[in-house]
């Protein structure tokens, strides 16, 4: 396979659990953070990276732009080119003025790890911080593991791809609370001004009772990777990760999750039940794995609430990225920060108001700093279930209850993380991949 020929990476399942080496290069530097907890504030906080793609090089990038001194220290991914390219980047930007470069960017050779045991040579290299940005469906192992290590965490959303790795993230987030350890997920519209001063004017009556939400992410979709010569199957799933569940989930819980987290945001709380319709029109190529392009959900809240729920990856249709909430009084636009309403709000963004990316990092790296209380854990776990909730029904065509969807004993995870193993889903002679079927599939 391409992108391996410096290291060496597993080749079975046993060697998947072993741990990883002890890193070199910066990470026993002097003046470290040293107490789980609390960093002083002159503490240099030590981050290893774990997934080197569009996200986690720029979550590297949000996490070194944070005050006080930090330090990337080590970096991992399943491919070494995907690693490379990500430092070639880190480095370019810190020339470029985005941080300061050969201050933060400390990664020597050594500490630059490639293969699917990765994840834990990062983690015990002597990081303070990792920042995980893989494909959500190592998400639950690799953040168990930190948890184990006492690590801080900054990953990306969603936490997790089906019912099991949910229970693995909300115990795992059990154990960082009692360890103080702080914990940052990818859900960034919690750290924007506009979305906070909304739902918080909602949640004091600006609107009354709510009564329904819509949400949306509807676009043209998102990159596609071809099967190239020589790949094994494991390789190809890797690369072209978005089309897998068991990789990304599906749009639904990958993407969507975003404008369903909204939802809960607004209403307090998950939905009780879920039902709802999808399919395959316009993506159903060989290269285009096992998901679906489009899922409309109707969510059911134990007050009688209802969230109606719309994704779609479909060229030259109505577009919509956008939240909506609906109630006794008048409506808003979480979106537009905009209040209709007697007495109605328009949010006026200042001109120095930081984006949420940044934010989410600053003040995960403050409570790290500080010791304040961060763990955002939870919430990510509870919205990822409710978007694995929503593809649970639009794949089975059945009503879905919260309490059978997180019972739920279905587990996407190979048994096997190897680049010559049979990831769970494996095409036919023709190079198609089996698709769920409403009223045939298992929820």
């Amino acid at each position: 396979m391409d992108g391996t020929s410096r290291r060496s990476f597993i080749t079975g399942a046993s060697a998947a659990l072993l741990a990883g080496g002890v890193g070199g290069g910066t990470a026993a530097a002097a003046n470290t953070a040293s107490d789980v907890g609390r960093a002083r504030g002159d503490a240099t906080l030590r981050v290893g990276l774990i997934g080197c793609g569009g996200r986690g090089t720029g979550a590297a990038a949000q996490a070194l732009s944070t005050s006080g001194p930090v330090e990337l220290v080590a970096m991992a991914d399943a491919f070494e080119d995907r690693l490379d390219n990500c430092y070639e980047q880190l480095a370019e930007m810190g020339e470029n003025g985005s941080f300061e470069n050969g201050k933060r960017l400390q990664v020597p050779a050594e500490n630059r790890y490639v293969g699917f045991d990765a994840y834990r040579k990062v983690i015990d290299s002597g990081v303070d911080v990792v920042v995980h940005a893989t494909p959500p469906g190592f998400r639950p192992e690799h953040f168990e593991y930190a948890v184990e290590q006492g690590k801080h965490v900054f990953m990306e959303k969603p936490v997790a791809v089906d019912a099991p790795g949910v229970r693995r993230v909300l115990k795992a987030a059990k154990v960082a609370k009692e360890k103080n350890l702080k914990v940052g997920v990818g859900l960034q519209r919690h750290h924007s001004a506009m979305y906070n001063e909304t739902i918080d004017r909602i949640h004091d009556g600006a609107i009354g009772d709510v009564v329904a939400l819509r949400v949306y992410w509807n676009g043209s979709g998102v990159w596609v990777r071809a099967r190239k010569p020589g790949q094994t199957e494991m390789e190809y799933q890797m690369r072209n990760w978005y089309y897998f569940n068991w990789l990304c989930g599906d749009h639904i819980v990958e993407q969507h999750i975003h404008n369903i987290d909204v939802g809960n945001w607004v209403k307090g709380g998950h939905p009780v039940e879920a039902q709802g319709q999808g399919g395959r029109q316009w993506r159903n190529g060989p290269d285009h794995g096992e998901i679906f392009d489009h899922h409309f959900v109707e969510y059911t809240y134990d007050d009688g609430a209802v969230m109606l729920s719309q994704c779609r990856h479909i060229q030259n249709c109505w577009d919509q990225v956008a939240e909506y909430a609906h109630g006794s009084k008048g409506r808003a636009s979480l979106a537009s920060g905009l209040i209709e309403a007697p007495g109605g709000w328009n949010h006026r963004e200042p001109e120095d108001e930081k984006s949420p990316y940044q934010v989410e990092h600053d003040r995960l790296f403050e409570a790290i700093r500080e010791g304040k209380p961060f763990n955002e854990a939870k919430n990510g776990a509870i919205a990822t279930m409710t978007a694995v909730m929503g593809r649970m029904a639009t794949y089975s065509g059945k009503k879905i209850t919260w309490k059978e969807a997180l019972k739920s004993d279905v587990s996407l995870e190979p048994a096997t993380y190897a680049w010559d193993a049979d990831p769970p889903t494996v095409p036919d002679k023709k190079g198609r991949y089996a698709v769920a079927v409403p009223g045939v599939t298992k929820a």
